[in-house]
């Protein structure tokens, strides 16, 4: 990864400094090239910026470049991104696993109604961002950064409360 970004928000929005506190808000980011794989074609290196939010202290965001059009954002389980460093893991949308022919790098598969990706990435990179993440927000300790109050006032209608 060549850039790992931390910033820290308090509720009120406002920047923050030191000791990462409960309701502190941190993104991290971090920037890696990804090799996108096709069937008789040499692999083609995308751009792709991965985030972590402690808003949703659960998912890890993909933004991969797409040249002209801007970024396609794909949202999946951190906890995905963990298991699928060691064995096949998802059945849905998203497919990760380790890749038989390279110990050092992780197959990535996306699925949409709009198309296929499959994507090579390293193993370590993606290791690396994810240990920034437990520094952040340990496994297990996600509810703790969910704000139950402020989820259910954007899920009431405003005309119910």
């Amino acid at each position: 990864m060549r850039h790992i970004i931390a910033t820290r928000f308090d509720r009120a929005g406002k920047e923050t400094k030191g000791r990462t506190m409960r309701n502190d808000h941190v993104t991290l980011r971090s920037t890696a090239v990804f090799d996108l794989l096709a069937p008789r074609t040499p692999a083609v290196p995308v751009k792709v910026e991965l985030r972590y939010d402690t808003r949703d202290p659960y998912a890890v965001v993909a933004a991969f470049r797409t040249g002209r059009a801007g970024w396609v954002e794909w949202v999946y389980a951190r906890d995905l991104l963990a298991d699928g460093l060691l064995a096949d893991a998802g059945d849905g949308d998203v497919r990760i696993r380790p890749s038989v022919e390279d110990p050092e790098s992780v197959l990535i598969e996306l699925n949409s109604p709009s198309g296929h990706a499959m994507f090579e990435a390293s193993a370590q990179e993606l290791a690396d961002f994810l240990d920034r993440t437990y520094d952040v927000v340990l496994p297990g300790n996600e509810h703790l950064w969910v704000d139950v109050d402020d989820a259910l006032t954007h899920l009431i209608p405003n005309d119910l409360a």
